[in-house]
């Protein structure tokens, strides 16, 4: 029978590598058995210490008292008509998050969050009408990805991840890096960091710091518009990070050969749709390896904006295209179950948002 924790229990969910070895020295045991219980935490998702069936059964048992698997409830999940799954999952502490799992044709895409709600306050994105709630733990980002991996159908696999969930990651900067590298691992997950993409609003330190860490994974950002006047009324973190300063740190970002950096830019009818709205983004961008992603607005009624039209929305697209911009119009997935980018915002956590369901 497993033993229960007791106590202040350390939640092994989370710890990396080396907090793994040291934590089993501390049980007078040598290294390669916190190199061991890594793997069963995160590439086998073990969810008891009785499955660990190469630890001595004595050092199972002292981890059983101290220490405890941590792990995401799922309370809800929804299938969208195209495919796409969003899933509710609550934390021990009762608030809850929002998961989406979205298929393509070879391989499915997790968008995972990094916080309980956003602070950011996005003028278009109902999870920033959600407030700040918490950040997310380095175990409850990675446990995302193991409770959709114990969710799927026999030959389906997870091959992107994607910081785009609830919240603002580079807000949450030390958990993002730390739930990357167990991610990443060889060892852990094992995702390639070019598999990986975070994205951010545009917080100027945090990037420099993404960018010295090594950690290799790919980088969006969503820009929105292309004059700090329009940038400050729709995204307003460009108060104190203007497009200047934002700018000067992305055409420093060290970017891997192959690679571009991405660009998200929610298009909202007559606001940042026009035509001189797209040559301005053509001279912001003049010169950087990147692409961009157009993404007409899911609209909510919480949400004082307009999509605009499919005609005005490719006339975008090829003014950019005919500068030698990669721009692509990436369709709304999961709309009809508030999957779709913009709508994350547990209901629970916000009653007063005229609407149900997620955070992308």
């Amino acid at each position: 029978m497993e033993l229960r924790a007791v106590g202040n229990p350390t939640d092994l969910k989370g710890l990396s590598l080396e907090e793994m070895e040291r934590l089993v020295a501390d049980h007078g045991e040598p290294a390669y058995r916190g190199r061991q219980l890594f793997h069963w935490i995160y590439a086998r998702a073990a969810h008891t210490f009785a499955e660990m069936t190469d630890l001595p059964i004595g050092l199972r048992a002292r981890l059983a008292e101290h220490t405890l698997i941590g792990a995401l409830t799922l309370l809800a999940k929804e299938i969208s008509r195209d495919g796409t799954r969003k899933y509710l999952f609550g934390c021990t502490d009762g608030r809850q998050i929002e998961t989406v799992l979205i298929p393509d044709e070879r391989r499915l895409t997790a968008c995972l969050s990094t916080q309980v709600g956003c602070a950011l306050a996005c003028a278009f994105c109902l999870t920033g009408k959600m407030g700040f709630i918490r950040h997310l733990q380095p175990g409850e980002i990675v446990d995302q990805v193991l409770a959709l991996q114990r969710d799927l159908q026999p030959g389906e696999r997870i091959g992107n991840l994607v910081l785009m969930g609830m919240g603002e990651p580079l807000h949450n900067y030390d958990a993002i890096v730390k739930a990357l590298t167990i991610l990443s691992h060889p060892m852990g997950l094992a995702y390639p960091p070019r598999r990986i993409t975070l994205s951010t609003v545009g917080l100027v330190p945090e990037i420099v710091r993404l960018g010295q860490s090594g950690l290799g994974v790919n980088l969006a950002v969503s820009l929105h518009a292309s004059t700090d006047e329009l940038r400050d009324r729709l995204v307003p973190i460009n108060r104190r990070y203007p497009l200047k300063e934002l700018m000067v740190a992305l055409r420093a970002y060290p970017l891997p050969s192959r690679r571009r950096l991405t660009f998200e830019y929610v298009l909202i009818d007559g606001v940042n749709d026009r035509g001189q709205d797209a040559q301005e983004l053509v001279r912001l961008l003049r010169g950087l390896r990147c692409k961009v992603n157009l993404l007409p607005l899911n609209e909510a009624h919480a949400i004082p904006f307009r999509r605009p039209s499919r005609e005005r929305v490719e006339s975008f697209q090829r003014i950019l295209r005919s500068a030698d911009i990669l721009a692509t119009i990436r369709e709304s997935r999961g709309l009809d179950i508030s999957a779709a980018c913009g709508l994350l915002a547990t209901e629970t956590n916000q009653k007063s948002l005229d609407t149900t369901g997620c955070l992308t």
